[in-house]
């Protein structure tokens, strides 16, 4: 009855990737030692009544390893700009310089360090809970099929499929884990 039966692996494999890429995004917005304008990505300012990402107002540069700079394009937004960064989380004192702000990348300490890579293993482990959920509706929709009439034969095989992808996906989140704990340990 349901031979045809053709699991979209495509569109489970672009989802996975999706949870990838996001989790790259919070790995970027960690901060090591170095300076990095993805930093900034997740601070957003209260500007002209809405929430703003920090790039849509103004220029963000890495001058130098240790130094971020934002080019505040409006300078009645100078102000709210500096109080973002405060209240980020990101442990950075800005200082103003007309409507330059910089923003001296401290050296991280052992004790931080340590707590940036449990922040990283804890943004990897929402990676992983997001690609095993891309994995439930793969193997939900195996399940609908078999009630379907699909053969216990064509079942096993798809859901080995799914799983050898999931499998794959966890396997590149705990490199990229590795990659960027290492990255931070790095003095």
């Amino acid at each position: 009855m349901s031979d045809d039966f053709e699991l979209d692996t495509d569109d489970l494999k672009r989802r996975m990737e999706g949870a990838m890429a996001n989790l790259r995004t919070e790995f970027a917005s960690l901060r090591t030692g170095r300076a990095s304008g993805s930093m900034l990505e997740p601070v957003m300012v209260d500007a002209y009544g809405s929430m703003t990402p920090i790039n849509q107002v103004g220029t963000v540069n890495v001058p130098e390893p240790r130094m971020v700079t934002i080019n505040v394009w409006d300078k009645s937004l100078v102000g709210k700009v500096e109080k973002a960064i405060r209240e980020s989380g990101l442990g950075i004192n800005p200082q103003l310089n007309g409507t330059i702000i910089m923003l001296p990348i401290p050296e991280l300490n052992e004790e931080r360090r340590r707590e940036l890579t449990k922040v990283a293993g804890q943004y990897a482990e929402h990676g992983r809970v997001a690609i095993r959920n891309v994995r439930r509706d793969g193997m939900d929709q195996i399940k609908k099929a078999k009630a379907d009439g699909m053969s216990e034969d064509d079942q096993k095989f798809w859901e080995a499929e799914v799983q050898e992808l999931t499998d794959q996906m966890i396997k590149h989140v705990d490199e990229a884990l590795e990659t960027k704990q290492a990255e931070i340990m790095q003095v």
